[in-house]
């Protein structure tokens, strides 16, 4: 696979949870400012395959390359810096700090104090700055994930599951924002919502059983009926 056009490339990757394998050789590309989804039934291996690449999980065999720089054994943190930023589905933030807080504990580990960004993305942040995070919204929380997760300028953003549980008009908001996030950065999202990721998404893959079954990669693939046979 050549991987010289890609900002990031995942090739023959197999995870296991102990002895039970999970993911199988599975093989993908991120080329830049492409938005890539991920789509599949519950325990397909989507989030594991998030994890895998941000550090948190360690393949049993394969390669992960961003920039041509091997990811395979490096910690969460160091994958980070080398501007690949997971962003999980959990919407967990520091409860007990403000948004501010938490926006500032982004800056510290990126050095990178300017706001600007996040607050053009989403300018409901700026009027809860001094919320503790704990007393944010399902949709607030996701932003301030988003929002802490952009600064550093990242190559690559591993979102999973954004809009679950969110209202119809936070998702309209959010895919905008990830259609001009993706113009400074690629995105890999894991989302069920298809009509979002057919509208938003450069390619999709399908998985299954911990494996891509399904490559889609033009208009007349990337289709709300295409997807729908894969979940």
């Amino acid at each position: 696979m050549n991987t010289d056009s890609n900002l990031l490339a995942v090739e023959g990757l197999s995870v296991s949870y102990g002895s039970a394998k999970v993911l199988f050789d599975i093989a993908l590309t991120v080329g830049p400012s492409q938005i890539v989804a991920c789509v599949g039934r519950n325990g397909a291996g989507k989030t594991t395959l998030l994890k895998c690449i941000a550090g948190f999980l360690k393949p049993v065999a394969g390669s992960i390359t961003a920039s041509a720089a091997s990811l395979v054994g490096l910690p969460p943190y160091d994958i980070a810096k080398l501007g690949v930023k997971y962003i999980p589905q959990d919407k967990k933030v520091f409860s007990d700090l403000t948004v501010r807080e938490n926006l500032e504990l982004g800056s510290y580990a990126t050095k990178d104090y300017n706001w600007e960004p996040v607050t053009t993305y989403f300018p409901k942040l700026k009027t809860l700055m001094d919320r503790k995070a704990g007393y944010l919204s399902g949709g607030e929380r996701q932003m301030l994930m988003i929002g802490r997760a952009i600064l550093g300028n990242p190559k690559v953003l591993l979102v999973d599951e954004p809009t679950e549980g969110l209202a119809p008009s936070i998702v309209s908001h959010l895919k905008n924002v990830f259609r001009e996030l993706s113009k400074k950065s690629a995105l890999i999202i894991v989302e069920q919502n298809l009509p979002l990721v057919c509208a938003i998404s450069d390619k999709i893959y399908a998985m299954n059983d911990g494996r891509i079954v399904a490559e889609l990669a033009n208009e007349a693939s990337i289709r709300v009926e295409v997807c729908e046979q894969y979940l």
